[in-house]
Order: structure tokens, then C-alpha cells, then sequence
């Protein structure tokens, strides 16, 4: 089989680009794994990242189109490169897509082996698709740039998010008792994901919550400014959305820090675990059958959701 029904943009731009297409299927190079996609998920604003466009993270160098979105998956591995030990072909797999390669709204996608990981083996691919870049970057938030240790208090700021219900679910998890903002709406959605206090996001926080030793911000700027004073001294600000004032941190003695979610297999590993064991679940906004793939991007542009948009693939 030379070649693949894809969903792909031949040039920049938004939804109105992406076009269901026969395309040419990849083959894995060295230290590759080709992957039989069975389901992909989408993230938003991911058509306007200077890397889905071009070879490097900060957008030099050539473009690269035609391009195909979509970085997490979940699916089959069909053929591994030179040197590729693992995964086996045939064996079932999950993963986040370097941003700066093709993605996997597509029949077959080809990525570095050393960045998938066994899927969870309770859930469904449609499930698992929905995990990787939400799921990561809840757990380097919280456990490579806060170190949270159990008993510690956690605040999540957006805790009714795409990556807010996976940093209360994991803080959870790790033992942490938390506390998270939400629209009203979404107020006993997010204490069912394990938070112990939930807070309207228009209130005052500091009136409510009080000595906090991890903030994790997944809702911005306007929502850090409310974090400040319920810190304790010493505390980490970890901010995903956007990066942290350094010198409010400093005024309020404690720690700040912005990062990019990367992919990483051994995280990968540690939610999968989670997940089987029960405590980490996938929420879905809705499935879409490849074809439909560009709806499914209008949708991210327009109207509340909750949960991740998922393109099935493949049965």
C-alpha cells in the first residue's frame, strides 16, 4: 500500500485549509516507527503554532506543507525502522508527535519510537487519543516543576479546561488535596475529578482559599493576579497558559515557571498506569470520523466544550 487517506493543509491558514485527501503513505527511517492510526485528538489554536508550519520550534526555516494536524494518537504500530527494538509491530500505542513533525489525522503516521508508549489497556483508543498533550503537561506541571508531594495543597486555576481536569485528576492522584476554579457550570464537574473545594472564577479567591503550596494556571494572566496572595512564601507558580510575572513572584517570595509540554515516554508510562488503576479518566467532547476532521477544528474556534474533540480513524 503506497498510499493513505490524510486530512492535510497545502497552505496556512485555518480550518478552511484542511482537506481530506489520498496521500502518499510514510515509511519509518531509523530509530522510526509507522503507526496504523486508529484514533487522533485535536488541540486548540494548534493550526496557528508556528512549528505545525515549518521544521523548528520557533518557525525559521522553509515551510513544510502539505502538513497534517493532530499530535496525539493512539493506534497500532505497523513497521519499525533500523534499530527499533521497541515498540514491537503490532503492539498497541499512544503518544504525543513532535510539533514540528506531521501529525496523525491520517491512516498512518510516522514518529520517533522513543517517544511512545504502551497504551492504557482499560480504555479504548478513542480514550487514550485524548490523553497525551493534556495529560503531559498536567504531569510536568506537577511533577517536574512542582515536585508535589501528598499532602501538599494544589491550586489548579482553570480546573474545568482541556489541561485543568487532568492537573486536579493527577494532583489527586498524587495525594495533594486541591482546589481548582471553574465557571459555575462546571463548578461539581471538577470536584467529580477529585477536587475538594471548587471555586466560581469570578469570586474573589483570596477570600476562600488560603495557603496554597503549588498554583498550576491553566486559564492566563488575569487568573494568576488572583493567585499571588494565596500562596504560602516559598511556594511554585507553575504557569501553562501564559508565562508568569517574575517580579510579582518575587514580591510574594515564592517561584514561577512557564513550559511547553514536550513528548515523553516515560510520563506516558506513569499515566497509563494511572489510568488502568482508575484514577485518571479521558473526558470526549465528541468523535468525528476522519473525514469530518475540519468541523471538528471550527469547533475548537467556536462554542464551549468539555473534553477533547476526537477523530476516530480506524475500528
Amino acid at each position: 500500500m503506497s498510499t493513505m487517506f490524510a486530512v492535510r493543509a497545502h497552505a496556512r491558514g485555518g480550518p478552511e485549509q484542511l482537506v481530506y485527501e489520498q496521500a502518499p503513505r510514510p515509511e519509518p527511517g531509523p530509530g522510526e516507527v509507522l503507526v496504523a492510526v486508529k484514533a487522533a485528538s485535536m488541540t486548540p489554536q494548534e493550526l496557528t503554532w508556528p512549528e505545525t508550519w515549518t521544521y523548528t520550534p520557533d518557525g525559521s526555516g522553509p515551510e513544510r506543507t502539505p502538513v497534517t494536524p493532530s499530535h496525539e494518537f493512539s493506534g497500532v504500530v505497523a513497521a519499525t525502522g533500523a534499530g527499533v527494538d521497541s515498540p514491537a509491530v503490532g503492539e498497541a500505542v499512544y503518544g504525543l508527535i513532535p510539533f514540528t513533525l506531521n501529525g496523525a489525522a491520517a491512516e498512518y503516521v510516522v514518529l520517533p519510537a522513543d517517544v511512545v508508549a504502551a497504551k492504557p489497556a482499560t480504555v479504548d483508543h478513542d480514550h487514550a487519543a485524548a490523553l497525551p498533550l493534556a495529560a503531559l503537561s498536567a504531569w510536568e506541571a506537577l511533577r517536574e516543576h512542582a515536585d508535589v508531594q501528598p499532602g501538599q495543597h494544589v491550586l489548579v486555576l482553570g480546573g474545568g479546561g482541556g489541561v485543568g481536569m487532568y492537573v486536579v485528576q493527577l494532583a489527586a492522584a498524587l495525594g495533594a488535596r486541591v482546589s481548582a476554579t471553574a465557571s459555575a457550570g462546571d463548578l461539581e464537574f471538577v470536584e467529580g475529578l477529585g477536587a475538594q473545594q471548587a471555586v466560581d472564577y469570578k469570586s474573589n479567591l483570596a477570600d476562600q482559599i488560603q495557603d496554597v503550596d503549588v498554583v498550576v494556571d491553566v486559564a492566563g494572566a488575569a487568573a494568576q493576579a488572583q493567585a499571588w496572595p494565596v500562596l504560602k512564601s516559598g511556594g511554585t507558580l507553575v504557569a501553562i497558559a501564559a508565562p508568569p510575572d517574575q517580579q510579582e513572584a518575587e514580591r510574594h517570595g515564592v517561584r514561577a515557571t512557564y513550559f511547553i509540554v514536550k513528548p515523553d515516554r516515560e510520563a506516558l508510562r506513569a499515566i497509563a498506569e494511572l489510568v488502568d488503576a482508575g484514577k485518571v479518566r479521558a473526558v470526549l467532547d465528541r468523535v468525528l470520523p476522519l473525514a469530518e476532521t475540519r468541523s471538528g477544528y471550527e469547533a475548537l474556534e467556536h462554542g464551549r466544550r468539555r473534553g477533547k474533540i476526537v477523530i476516530h480513524v480506524a475500528d
